[in-house]
């Protein structure tokens, strides 16, 4: 992603100097491509101010800014660095997300292709139909560092885990995007990475949530949550991992409502 130290991308992401560059159009709420400088240290970053936040009626509660901000803090909490960093600033449109910009490999570790060409070592989540009413199947990698990433969604309650959201940088790391709804106190999971449903959850797995569940009660992590999502939104974070670690198997699909984001890329 990038060579300078973490302390000081933080640092620059929050009070460096942000101009704006782009705008990506196809996003849902207002998003901005920005560079941001700060003693010499120049990022590329993605910025989403609160002001441009289409309201959502299930989730009344807080922002989409605070909830990305929230999801990077409990993916570093848990030693997975599976969000790039990511802070609240202000900005040319007031207070909002800044959000490191992840220059994007070839790489596809989630995929849709024919029915009868899935990848030796793939997981299957669905057949389906394309376009052009062909027969395909949405399969993802079945690697350590994707299954940290379906962990993680489980953890923030992901509401929209597609494809596309999944984001390789080429040297081996693998980082998660746009987690503006997530949190919720209601199971909402809505996610490509059901292809380790029902499966034991593994010891490394089981260790990094205890450590996870830990770490959430430090004080200073729990006042910085809160001032991000609710309180309630908070103990349901520790409800979640409890349930993940009592009941041992990674949950299947829910049938209270849709279990894929669409669109899933």
């Amino acid at each position: 992603m990038t060579d300078v130290a973490q302390d000081v991308l933080l640092d620059v992401l929050e009070h460096g100097e942000l101009d704006l560059t782009g705008r990506l159009v196809n996003a849902s709420n207002g998003t901005f491509l920005a560079d941001v400088e700060r003693d010499g240290v120049r990022l590329s970053c993605v910025y989403k101010p609160v002001r441009g936040e289409r309201p959502l009626w299930d989730f009344p509660d807080g922002t989409l800014a605070g909830r990305e901000v929230a999801a990077y803090l409990i993916s570093e909490a848990a030693g997975w660095t599976l969000v790039p960093p990511t802070v609240m600033r202000d900005g040319p449109f007031g207070a909002g997300m800044a959000q490191l910009w992840v220059d994007v490999s070839e790489e596809e570790p989630v995929d849709v292709v024919a029915q009868d060409s899935v990848p030796a070592g793939w997981l299957h989540v669905l057949d389906a139909y394309d376009q052009d009413d062909r027969p395909v199947a949405l399969v993802h990698e079945d690697t350590v560092r994707l299954r940290r990433m379906a962990v993680f969604d489980i953890v923030i309650n992901n509401a929209d885990r597609k494809g596309g959201h999944v984001l390789p940088d080429g040297s081996g790391g693998l980082y998660g995007c746009d987690h503006g709804v997530s949190l919720h106190v209601e199971h909402k999971l809505r996610t490509v990475l059901w292809g380790w449903a029902g499966e034991a959850v593994t010891a490394d797995e089981c260790e990094s949530l205890a450590a996870l569940r830990e770490r959430l009660g430090e004080p200073d992590l729990r006042s910085r949550l809160c001032e991000l999502i609710t309180v309630v939104e908070y103990d349901q974070v520790i409800a979640r991992i409890d349930r993940l670690l009592r009941r041992g198997i990674l949950p299947y699909p829910g049938g209270r409502g849709p279990s894929i984001p669409w669109p899933a890329f």
